[in-house]
Protein backbone atom coordinates (compact mmCIF):
# COMPACT_ATOMS: atom_id res chain seq x y z
CA UNK A 1 0.00 0.00 0.00
CA UNK A 2 3.21 2.39 0.93
CA UNK A 3 6.30 3.23 -1.24
CA UNK A 4 9.15 3.94 0.30
CA UNK A 5 9.90 6.68 -1.05
CA UNK A 6 6.22 8.32 -0.73
CA UNK A 7 6.06 11.45 1.83
CA UNK A 8 3.45 9.80 4.25
CA UNK A 9 1.58 12.22 6.48
CA UNK A 10 -0.82 11.02 9.31
CA UNK A 11 -4.00 13.01 10.21
CA UNK A 12 -5.82 11.56 13.39
CA UNK A 13 -9.18 12.68 14.33
CA UNK A 14 -8.72 11.96 18.17
CA UNK A 15 -12.24 11.68 19.05
CA UNK A 16 -13.02 9.29 16.06
CA UNK A 17 -10.16 6.83 16.52
CA UNK A 18 -11.11 6.78 20.31
CA UNK A 19 -14.32 5.63 19.20
CA UNK A 20 -13.49 3.22 16.90
CA UNK A 21 -11.03 1.80 19.36
CA UNK A 22 -13.36 1.84 21.91
CA UNK A 23 -16.11 -0.35 19.62
CA UNK A 24 -13.47 -2.95 18.87
CA UNK A 25 -12.10 -3.04 22.56
CA UNK A 26 -8.95 -2.22 21.48
CA UNK A 27 -6.26 0.97 22.96
CA UNK A 28 -3.77 2.04 20.27
CA UNK A 29 -0.18 2.22 20.93
CA UNK A 30 0.91 5.48 18.95
CA UNK A 31 4.39 4.72 20.21
CA UNK A 32 3.79 1.55 17.90
CA UNK A 33 2.06 3.21 15.21
CA UNK A 34 4.37 5.74 14.91
CA UNK A 35 7.15 3.25 14.16
CA UNK A 36 5.00 1.32 11.75
CA UNK A 37 4.51 4.04 9.27
CA UNK A 38 8.28 4.63 9.54
CA UNK A 39 9.32 1.39 9.06
CA UNK A 40 6.94 1.66 5.78
CA UNK A 41 7.18 4.90 3.80
CA UNK A 42 8.85 8.25 5.08
CA UNK A 43 6.75 9.40 7.65
CA UNK A 44 6.65 13.12 7.26
CA UNK A 45 4.91 14.17 10.07
CA UNK A 46 1.66 12.65 12.67
CA UNK A 47 -1.07 14.87 13.37
CA UNK A 48 -3.55 14.38 16.20
CA UNK A 49 -6.55 16.44 16.44
CA UNK A 50 -8.83 17.00 19.39
CA UNK A 51 -10.95 19.14 21.46
CA UNK A 52 -10.30 19.46 25.11
CA UNK A 53 -12.31 21.02 27.85
CA UNK A 54 -10.38 23.44 29.33
CA UNK A 55 -12.27 24.35 32.67
CA UNK A 56 -12.30 21.00 33.91
CA UNK A 57 -9.47 20.31 36.86
CA UNK A 58 -8.47 17.26 35.16
CA UNK A 59 -8.79 16.17 31.59
CA UNK A 60 -8.31 12.54 31.01
CA UNK A 61 -6.66 13.13 27.74
CA UNK A 62 -4.43 15.72 29.14
CA UNK A 63 -1.45 12.69 30.23
CA UNK A 64 -1.96 11.30 26.11
CA UNK A 65 -2.19 14.85 24.36
CA UNK A 66 1.05 15.60 26.16
CA UNK A 67 2.51 12.25 25.10
CA UNK A 68 1.73 12.68 21.88
CA UNK A 69 3.20 16.22 21.94
CA UNK A 70 6.63 14.89 23.40
CA UNK A 71 6.75 11.35 21.16
CA UNK A 72 6.95 12.86 17.47
CA UNK A 73 2.84 13.92 17.04
CA UNK A 74 1.93 17.56 16.16
CA UNK A 75 -1.10 17.86 18.25
CA UNK A 76 -3.82 20.41 17.15
CA UNK A 77 -6.17 21.16 19.82
CA UNK A 78 -8.93 23.75 20.69
CA UNK A 79 -11.35 24.47 23.15
CA UNK A 80 -14.80 22.32 23.35
CA UNK A 81 -17.76 24.20 24.14
CA UNK A 82 -20.10 23.13 26.83
CA UNK A 83 -24.12 23.12 26.50
CA UNK A 84 -27.21 21.71 28.38
CA UNK A 85 -29.41 19.91 25.68
CA UNK A 86 -33.44 20.51 25.70
CA UNK A 87 -33.82 17.37 28.37
CA UNK A 88 -30.88 19.49 30.85
CA UNK A 89 -28.24 17.47 29.82
CA UNK A 90 -24.69 18.58 29.75
CA UNK A 91 -23.12 17.82 26.65
CA UNK A 92 -19.60 19.08 25.14
CA UNK A 93 -19.14 19.14 21.61
CA UNK A 94 -15.75 19.66 19.95
CA UNK A 95 -15.61 18.79 16.19
CA UNK A 96 -12.00 19.72 14.73
CA UNK A 97 -13.53 18.57 11.38
CA UNK A 98 -12.51 22.45 9.62
CA UNK A 99 -8.79 22.46 11.35
CA UNK A 100 -7.72 18.95 10.30
CA UNK A 101 -8.92 19.95 6.71
CA UNK A 102 -7.68 23.53 6.34
CA UNK A 103 -4.61 22.19 7.07
CA UNK A 104 -4.34 19.04 5.05
CA UNK A 105 -4.92 21.21 2.05
CA UNK A 106 -2.58 23.64 3.28
CA UNK A 107 0.55 21.27 3.52
CA UNK A 108 -0.59 19.14 0.18
CA UNK A 109 2.36 20.35 -1.67
CA UNK A 110 4.78 18.72 0.87
CA UNK A 111 3.04 15.24 0.61
CA UNK A 112 2.34 12.15 -1.58
CA UNK A 113 -0.49 10.26 0.90
CA UNK A 114 -2.79 11.63 3.12
CA UNK A 115 -3.62 8.85 5.57
CA UNK A 116 -6.72 9.88 7.62
CA UNK A 117 -7.79 8.13 10.76
CA UNK A 118 -11.55 8.73 10.68
CA UNK A 119 -14.62 7.60 9.38
CA UNK A 120 -16.59 10.87 9.34
CA UNK A 121 -18.01 11.58 6.01
CA UNK A 122 -17.75 14.72 6.30
CA UNK A 123 -14.06 14.21 5.32
CA UNK A 124 -15.62 12.54 1.49
CA UNK A 125 -15.07 16.20 -0.04
CA UNK A 126 -11.52 16.62 1.85
CA UNK A 127 -10.47 13.20 -0.21
CA UNK A 128 -11.61 14.24 -3.31
CA UNK A 129 -10.07 17.90 -3.24
CA UNK A 130 -6.63 15.87 -2.42
CA UNK A 131 -7.52 13.55 -5.44
CA UNK A 132 -7.50 16.39 -7.13
CA UNK A 133 -4.57 17.84 -6.42
CA UNK A 134 -2.77 13.92 -7.53
CA UNK A 135 -2.96 12.82 -3.91
CA UNK A 136 -2.58 9.61 -2.84
CA UNK A 137 -5.35 8.95 0.35
CA UNK A 138 -5.70 6.04 2.74
CA UNK A 139 -8.86 5.90 4.96
CA UNK A 140 -8.21 4.04 8.38
CA UNK A 141 -11.14 3.15 10.19
CA UNK A 142 -13.57 -0.04 10.83
CA UNK A 143 -16.03 -2.25 9.01
CA UNK A 144 -15.47 -5.11 12.30
CA UNK A 145 -18.15 -3.47 14.26
CA UNK A 146 -21.74 -4.24 14.47
CA UNK A 147 -22.23 -0.80 13.08
CA UNK A 148 -19.55 0.29 10.74
CA UNK A 149 -17.85 3.57 12.31
CA UNK A 150 -17.00 4.92 8.94
CA UNK A 151 -19.37 6.06 6.33
CA UNK A 152 -19.84 4.14 2.50
CA UNK A 153 -18.97 7.16 0.60
CA UNK A 154 -15.75 7.94 2.37
CA UNK A 155 -14.67 4.42 2.02
CA UNK A 156 -15.69 4.91 -1.82
CA UNK A 157 -13.72 7.86 -2.37
CA UNK A 158 -10.93 6.73 -0.65
CA UNK A 159 -7.65 5.32 -2.70
CA UNK A 160 -7.18 2.36 -0.29
CA UNK A 161 -9.20 1.66 3.31
CA UNK A 162 -6.83 0.10 6.22
CA UNK A 163 -8.93 -1.41 8.49
CA UNK A 164 -8.12 -0.62 11.78
CA UNK A 165 -9.26 -4.61 13.58
CA UNK A 166 -5.79 -5.86 11.11
CA UNK A 167 -4.28 -2.76 12.19
CA UNK A 168 -4.36 -3.41 15.44
CA UNK A 169 -2.86 -6.58 15.58
CA UNK A 170 0.65 -4.63 15.06
CA UNK A 171 -0.69 -1.71 17.23
CA UNK A 172 -2.95 -2.50 19.42
CA UNK A 173 -3.40 -3.96 22.76
CA UNK A 174 -6.99 -5.60 24.26
CA UNK A 175 -8.48 -3.75 26.89
CA UNK A 176 -8.62 -6.77 29.16
CA UNK A 177 -5.22 -7.11 28.67
CA UNK A 178 -4.87 -3.28 29.72
CA UNK A 179 -6.83 -3.63 32.72
CA UNK A 180 -4.92 -7.24 33.97
CA UNK A 181 -1.60 -5.63 33.44
CA UNK A 182 -2.75 -2.05 35.71
CA UNK A 183 -4.01 -4.63 38.47
CA UNK A 184 -0.95 -6.58 37.98
CA UNK A 185 1.26 -2.99 38.52
CA UNK A 186 -0.94 -2.12 41.53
Amino acid sequence: MFDPREKVVLFIDGANLYATSRALGIDIDYKLLLASFQESAYLLRAYYYTALVEDQEYSSLRPLIDWLDYNGYTVVTKPAKEFVDAQGRRKVKGNMDIELTIDALEMSSHFDHFVLFSGDGDFTALVSALQRRGKKVTVASTLSTPTPMISDDLRRQADHFLEISTLAKKVGRSQVDRQVSAREDA
